[in-house]
């Protein structure tokens, strides 16, 4: 009895995952050949360009500082040392502040990231929605991610019909 339990349910679950269908997309491949993306990807390098630029500015500021003290540490007083090093500790506070400002997890890099980009993403994933929905399928994976796909089969790859449906 247990054997044909096993065999009954076997046959469902086989039936049931060959009736599903799948299909995958390259995310890197459509946004790589969305003009947007590619603009909003330019402007953010050039905002990052030159907020790293103002940072390696002041880093040679606190360099600059640092040397004019080590060559007159002989000459100073211990209070004038003391003053010296807060001076050269403040403003390397401030050079990480402004790395965190800049680049941190929720700094003008990742703000500047979400309004340039994710309206591009939101518009592919509506795209992949609509192609699931319109095919039936059941599972759309992204070959562009850590997914790791050991054999795709070219037929199922559906990135240019959501170029198609973003009228790229």
């Amino acid at each position: 009895m247990k054997k044909i339990k096993f065999l009954i349910l076997f046959f469902v679950i086989t039936n049931y995952s060959l009736a599903q269908k799948f299909a995958y997309v390259d995310t890197d491949y459509i946004l790589a050949k969305i003009p947007e993306y590619n603009q909003a990807q330019d402007k953010l390098d050039n905002y990052s360009k030159g907020w790293q630029e103002e940072i390696e500015m002041t880093m040679q500021k606190i360099e600059k500082m640092y040397r004019s003290y080590q060559s007159e540490q002989i000459l100073l007083t211990e209070e004038m040392k003391s003053a010296r090093e807060d001076m050269i500790f403040a403003e390397e506070k401030k050079v990480q502040d402004l790395q965190i400002k800049y680049f941190g997890p929720e700094g003008m890099l990742f703000s500047k990231r979400q309004e340039l980009i994710k309206p591009i993403q939101d518009k592919i994933y509506d795209a992949i929605q609509q192609v699931a929905t319109n095919n039936k399928y059941s599972v759309i994976f992204d070959s562009s991610s850590d997914l790791i796909m050991l054999y795709t089969n070219n037929n199922l790859d559906k990135s240019d019909k959501v170029l198609e449906l973003m009228g790229y």
